[in-house]
C-alpha cells in the first residue's frame, strides 16, 4: 500500500467533509463522530462533488444534486437514484496526520 499524506485530523471537523486530491483522483474525507472515512468524491449518479455539494448526517452523505445517499463507511447506496456504490479508500491516521491510499480504492463486498 502506498499512503499519501492529505491533511491533518483538525482539517475535517466532526460532521463535515473535505475534498483531497492526488494522482488525478479526488477523494472525500468524512468525520463521523471523530472517526474518519474516505470515499470517491464524485457521486456515481450525477458526477457531483459529495464533499463540496453534499450533506453529511451521521455516516450517510446525501448528494445535493439528485438527493442520492451513500454510507461513507461502506460506500453502499442508501437511497436512489444512484445505482452504483462509491469506491472506498484505505485511510490511516498517524498522530495528527491523515493518509489515504489513492491506488487501493475498492467497492465493499
Amino acid at each position: 500500500m502506498t499512503f499519501s499524506r492529505v491533511c491533518e485530523v483538525s482539517d475535517v471537523p466532526v460532521g463535515e467533509a473535505l475534498k483531497v486530491e492526488s494522482k488525478g483522483s479526488a477523494v472525500a474525507i468524512y468525520n463521523v463522530d471523530g472517526e474518519l472515512f474516505a470515499t470517491q468524491d464524485r457521486c456515481t449518479h450525477g458526477d457531483w462533488s459529495l464533499s463540496e455539494g453534499g450533506y453529511l448526517e451521521g455516516d450517510v452523505v446525501e448528494c445535493s444534486l439528485h438527493m442520492g445517499k451513500f454510507c461513507v463507511r461502506t460506500g453502499k447506496i442508501k437511497a436512489a437514484p444512484p445505482c452504483e456504490p462509491l469506491k472506498i479508500f484505505p485511510i490511516r491516521i498517524d498522530g495528527s496526520d491523515v493518509f489515504v491510499d489513492f491506488d487501493a480504492g475498492y467497492l465493499a463486498p
